[in-house]
């Protein structure tokens, strides 16, 4: 596997992605790290901020709307040289209109979170322009999370069908909870991870959660009184309990992901049966169809219908 010296960070001005930057500068074998982002002047600032904590003037910005197709080719365009990893950090909810449908035909919450990642990711590799290690924000809601109310997805077969239902959305109603589409999304995720770590084995694709996580942009649509006591009440209580973490320690995930080789490609690490928070593990030890090469490969269908 190649050696890792430079990162692309999507999303990277805020929350998990401005701490995994940081974090990542201050291992001493990075030497370029690109900050992904659609605000120009958020990541103007970020950039500044991340010199003066880190002392290494090694950030540049690469301006990138994973909305827009047009932006991510001009993206990718711009890179004078290839980059050895890439952290696909970018995404959420999908904010006040997650259910609705974009000009490709997905859901706001899959296209925010999966369809313009796998976009970035196959023109990199058409122009062979990423090296050696991509990484995907996944999610333990990808298999549920009982303890704070996070249903499993619920999938008819895991076909093509199941799989493209959950990008255009149609495959829930407007009574569905929000959450519980996205663990659907998350899901597809990890499996057209797996998918591709077999199409393309001279590359590394892991999908890491970065666990329940106090102090990011998630919940920023959500209503002004829902999102205070969301961000201070229940942020500053369920840490108490083991049932969320710091951003440091979901960036730290990241990093561990990008640098160390322990994690195999193709596979789905996020916490052990329980809390969502603490020492990750093989998704696989919990979701068996996770690492179902059929199922890997109907996702990987499923999201070229809208490609």
């Amino acid at each position: 596997m190649h050696s890792i010296h430079s990162v692309m960070i999507t999303g990277a001005n805020a929350g998990i992605g401005r701490e995994t930057a940081r974090q990542l500068a201050l291992q001493l074998e990075i030497t370029e790290i690109y900050l992904a982002c659609r605000n120009p002047a958020k990541a103007a600032a970020a950039k500044s901020a991340l010199i003066a904590e880190t002392g290494r003037d090694i950030f540049e910005v690469v301006i990138l709307d994973l909305a827009d197709q047009a932006s991510i080719a001009s993206a990718v365009a711009s890179l004078g040289a290839p980059i050895d990893a890439l952290v696909l950090n970018a995404g959420g909810l999908g904010g006040a209109t997650t259910a609705s449908e974009n000009a490709s035909g997905v859901s706001q919450m899959f296209n925010t979170n999966l369809l313009g990642h796998t976009v970035l990711v196959e023109q990199l590799l058409e122009r062979q322009l990423i090296t050696s290690t991509i990484l995907l924000a996944g999610s333990e809601a990808a298999h549920g999370i009982p303890k704070l109310g996070v249903a499993k997805p619920q999938m008819d077969s895991y076909s093509v069908e199941d799989f493209a239902g959950i990008a255009s959305g149609r495959k829930f109603d407007s009574k569905t909870d929000e959450m519980t589409v996205y663990g659907a999304v998350k899901l597809t995720g990890a499996v057209w991870m797996g998918a591709m770590a077999r199409r393309y084995p001279h590359l590394r694709f892991v999908t890491m959660s970065p666990g329940s996580t106090v102090g990011t942009n998630g919940l920023d649509h959500l209503p002004f009184v829902t999102r205070v006591l969301s961000k201070y009440v229940f942020g500053s209580l369920m840490p108490l309990f083991g049932m969320m973490h710091r951003v440091d320690d979901a960036a730290r995930r990241f990093v561990d992901g990008v640098m160390n080789p322990r994690f195999d490609s193709g596979h789905f690490y996020a916490s052990a049966a329980g809390a969502p928070t603490g020492p990750v593990i093989d998704q696989a030890e919990i979701e068996p169809n996770l690492s179902n090469p059929i199922y890997q490969d109907n996702a990987y269908a499923a999201i070229q219908r809208f490609v």
